[in-house]
């Protein structure tokens, strides 16, 4: 099983482990998580580590309340298997 989503050591498998919980995420929660450059990390998991992220454009308010476009994205339920074998090989292997 993999771990939560505070005690996973970096962000790319903290990230991945809050998708795994089968939650989305946009570049300002992922701040929550500790991870400043979300399409970076997303980067990694979808063309280095090969899992399917799914993304889609919202509008969301930034910090001055203004609606900004930011993209969301989340790992379709069907790529929950890889993405465990994923966080496995992560959580041996600090990325």
């Amino acid at each position: 099983m993999h771990k939560s989503t505070t005690e996973a050591p970096s962000k790319i498998s903290r990230i991945l482990a809050h998708l795994l919980t089968g939650a989305s995420i946009n570049r300002f929660e992922a701040e929550d998580l500790g991870d400043h450059c979300l399409n970076s990390t997303i980067s990694i998991l979808a063309n280095r580590l090969g899992l399917p992220l799914l993304r889609y454009w919202e509008k969301v308010p930034n910090r001055w309340g203004k609606p900004c476009r930011v993209i969301r994205y989340s790992l379709p339920e069907t790529a929950h298997y890889e993405a465990r074998a994923v966080m496995a090989h992560l959580n041996r292997t600090e990325y």
